[in-house]
C-alpha cells in the first residue's frame, strides 16, 4: 500500500525527470518514488513510505545534484519548501529544506544582515549547512554549522523532531556536519551577522602570469586578517558574448575578495595583489553585502557533468605554488581553485559539532569533465599535491569520486566518525538513510 503524499511521482508518470535531475549530471538516479514535499508533512509520509516498502531514502534540493545514485529509492524533492522567516532583533532566520541563500539574502540584508551563505547564492542553504559551510566570512565566523541554533528533523522512525543542543546533544552534534546520514532536516534556524556592506570583487590575470600571481598571493594570505577572505580560480573562460570581452575565451588566474571589515582597510589590504600590475579586469568595489554573489560569479542554470574532487592543504609553500602552476596552470582540462582557510575555521565552535578540517590552511577544489586524460591529469594534480594534504577532505566540495567510505572517513577526526557510527547504529540502524556520502551503522562501519 502507498501512502497519501502531497505529490508522488512513480517513474514515468509527469514531472519525474524534473523531480529526480540536479544540476549536476554526472549521477542520474532512477528512483522508485520521486515525493515533492511542500510541507514537513510530506517528508514524514515519505520516509514511512520507504520504511513500510523497506526502501532507502535520499534528499535533492537545489544545489548540484546527488553523488550517489537514488535508484530503487524514495527520493524527496524539498525545492517547495523554501519558506526563509528573518527576526531582525535576535539576529536569526528560520530557513526551510529547499530554500536558497538568495532568499535567504533577500530578507536578511534589508536588516543590514548577512548569513554565512556560501560563494553561489543559488545553493540550497541547507545541505550547505549540514555539509559545513565554508563561505565568505567563514575567516571571521567559523563554518556555516557552527551557527546553527535549532533544526527540525524526521528521523528513521517516521518522527518529526525539534533537535537542539539542550534536546538531544548528540543528534544534534552529528547532523551539524553528517549531512543527511541522520534524517531529513525540514528547516534550521541559523544566526545572521551585523555585515552590511563588503568590499570584494575580482582580479583577473592572464594565464601566463600564473605562476608569479600564486606566489605573490600565497606570501600576501600569510598576513591576511580573518575580515580578508580570498580564494583563486584557475580556468579558461567561455568564449561566449556575456563574458567580458578581455577574458572572453582565455585562461586565468582569478583571485577574488570579500572583505568584510572596513573598505578603506580592504582597499589599502589588496594593494600588494593590484600593484602586481597586468590585470585583464579589476572589479574590486566596496558592495552591499546582498551583491555577494558576483564576487565568484558560479554558473547557477545549465545542466552540467562535472566529477568534483577535493582536498585540504596544511600550508601553501613555495613548492605547493610550483606544483599547481604546473599542473593547474594554462593547458590544463580542468578548474582549479584554492580557498584561504585558518582565522575563525580552526576553532571549535561554542556548541560542538562533528565538521571535520579545522586544521586546513587552504582547501584545493577541482571540476573536471569525466573524460579519461582530463581526470588522469587531475589525480596527477592531486598526487603530486599529497606532501602538503592533510589527508582531510571537505564534504562540501566532494563529488561522486569521494562517495567511498575511505573519502567519507576522511572528513572527520577519527574519533569524530567512531562517535558518528555509533550515533548512527542509534538513530537509524538499518541505514535507511544512505544515499549521500555514507556513514554506516558501527556494526557495519568498516
Amino acid at each position: 500500500m502507498v501512502m497519501n503524499i502531497g505529490s508522488l511521482i512513480r517513474p514515468g508518470q509527469p514531472g519525474y525527470d524534473e523531480g529526480r535531475l540536479g544540476l549536476n549530471r554526472a549521477v542520474e538516479s532512477r528512483p522508485a518514488y520521486v515525493v515533492e514535499a511542500s510541507a514537513d508533512e510530506d517528508v514524514v509520509a515519505a520516509v514511512r513510505l520507504a520504511a513500510e516498502q523497506r526502501l532507502p531514502v535520499g534528499v535533492l534540493a537545489t544545489g548540484h545534484g546527488s553523488a550517489v545514485a537514488a535508484d530503487d529509492a524514495v527520493l524527496v524533492n524539498t525545492r517547495r519548501m523554501d519558506g526563509v522567516e528573518v527576526d531582525p532583533a535576535r539576529a536569526t532566520a528560520w530557513v526551510e529544506a529547499g530554500a536558497r541563500w538568495r532568499q535567504v539574502l533577500e530578507r536578511a540584508t534589508p536588516h543590514g544582515l548577512a548569513p554565512l551563505n556560501g560563494s553561489s547564492p543559488d545553493v540550497g542553504a541547507v545541505g550547505y549547512l549540514v555539509g559545513g559551510g565554508a563561505g565568505l566570512l567563514g575567516r571571521r565566523y567559523g563554518f556555516a554549522a557552527d551557527h546553527v541554533r535549532r533544526l527540525r528533523l524526521v528521523t528513521a522512525d517516521g518522527r518529526l523532531r525539534e533537535v537542539t543542543a539542550e534536546t538531544d546533544p548528540d543528534l544534534f552534534w552529528a547532523v551539524r556536519g553528517g549531512k543527511d546520514n541522520f534524517g531529513l532536516v525540514v528547516g534550521m534556524e541559523v544566526d545572521l551577522f551585523p555585515v552590511p556592506r563588503l568590499y570584494g570583487g575580482g582580479l583577473y590575470f592572464p594565464g601566463e602570469a600564473t605562476a608569479e600571481v600564486l606566489h605573490a598571493y600565497a606570501d600576501w594570505s600569510r598576513h591576511a586578517p580573518e575580515e580578508m577572505a580570498s580564494s583563486v580560480l584557475l580556468a579558461r573562460t567561455p568564449d561566449l558574448p556575456e563574458v567580458p570581452e578581455p577574458l572572453r575565451g582565455r585562461f586565468v588566474t582569478h583571485i577574488r575578495i570579500a572583505h568584510s571589515g572596513d573598505p578603506a582597510d580592504g582597499e589599502r589590504l589588496v594593494r600588494p595583489l593590484r600593484d602586481l600590475g597586468g590585470a585583464l579586469l579589476d572589479t574590486l568595489r566596496d558592495m552591499p553585502y546582498a551583491e555577494v554573489g558576483t564576487i565568484h560569479h558560479d554558473p547557477t542554470s545549465e545542466p552540467y557533468v562535472v566529477h568534483d574532487r577535493n582536498l585540504l592543504l596544511g600550508e601553501l609553500t613555495g613548492d605547493t605554488v610550483d606544483t599547481i602552476a604546473a599542473l593547474a596552470g594554462p593547458g590544463a582540462p580542468f578548474i582549479t581553485e584554492l580557498r584561504h582557510f585558518g582565522g575563525a575555521y580552526a576553532r571549535p565552535p561554542r556548541v560542538p559539532n562533528c565538521v571535520g578540517g579545522r586544521d586546513a590552511a587552504f582547501s584545493l577544489f577541482t571540476g573536471a569533465q569525466p573524460q579519461p586524460d582530463t581526470l588522469r591529469r587531475r589525480d596527477d594534480l592531486l598526487a603530486r599535491l599529497r606532501p602538503w594534504n592533510t589527508g582531510g577532505t571537505n564534504l562540501n566540495f566532494a563529488g561522486v569520486e569521494d562517495a567511498g567510505p575511505e573519502r567519507v572517513r576522511a572528513a572527520y577526526t577519527p574519533a569524530d566518525f567512531d562517535r558518528l557510527t555509533a550515533l548512527k547504529a542509534r538513530h537509524d540502524p538499518g541505514n535507511m538513510f544512505r544515499i549521500n556520502f555514507n556513514i554506516p551503522p558501527k556494526e557495519s562501519a568498516t
